[in-house]
């Protein structure tokens, strides 16, 4: 377990606004997270099929494949079920929140997201611990 401290964790970005992937990287990244981007859910399946991500961050709206299907369909992948995923939107009625846990997501973001809000979802998720606690 002490290698987790020292393992990038790979996130997978789907979101089809580049504005919103770029800063979730750059976030991301300066927290020591590995980040690979899809521009839409049928993307952002491929992707994660093609290599399993130790996390997804997922929009609710995009075209082709909004970020409930996409769900959906990643936890019936026997790989990929099991993988962490947080949803983000600028949608923040509980409903909303309530579909998102339904279709699969294990946390849920209204944009824009803090950075440390950010960071410490995609922490916990991943399994590293908080900035300034010492790993297990």
């Amino acid at each position: 377990m002490t290698q987790l401290s020292t393992v990038q964790p790979h996130v997978l970005v789907v979101d089809d606004a580049a504005t919103v992937r770029a800063y979730t990287r750059q976030v991301l990244e300066s927290d020591d997270f590995t980040v690979e981007e899809a521009v839409n859910g049928i993307e952002g399946l491929e992707r994660a099929l093609a290599r399993p991500p130790d996390l997804l961050i997922v929009d609710v709206n995009m075209v082709k494949m909004d970020g409930y299907a996409m769900l959906r369909v990643l936890r019936q992948d026997p790989v990929l079920r099991a993988v962490p995923a947080i949803m983000v939107s600028t949608e923040s009625k509980d409903s909303d929140r309530e579909q998102a846990l339904l279709a699969g997501a294990n946390w849920y973001i209204v944009k824009p997201a803090r950075p440390d809000t950010l960071t410490a979802a995609a922490r916990l998720l991943t399994g590293r611990p908080a900035k300034g606690e010492a790993a297990p």
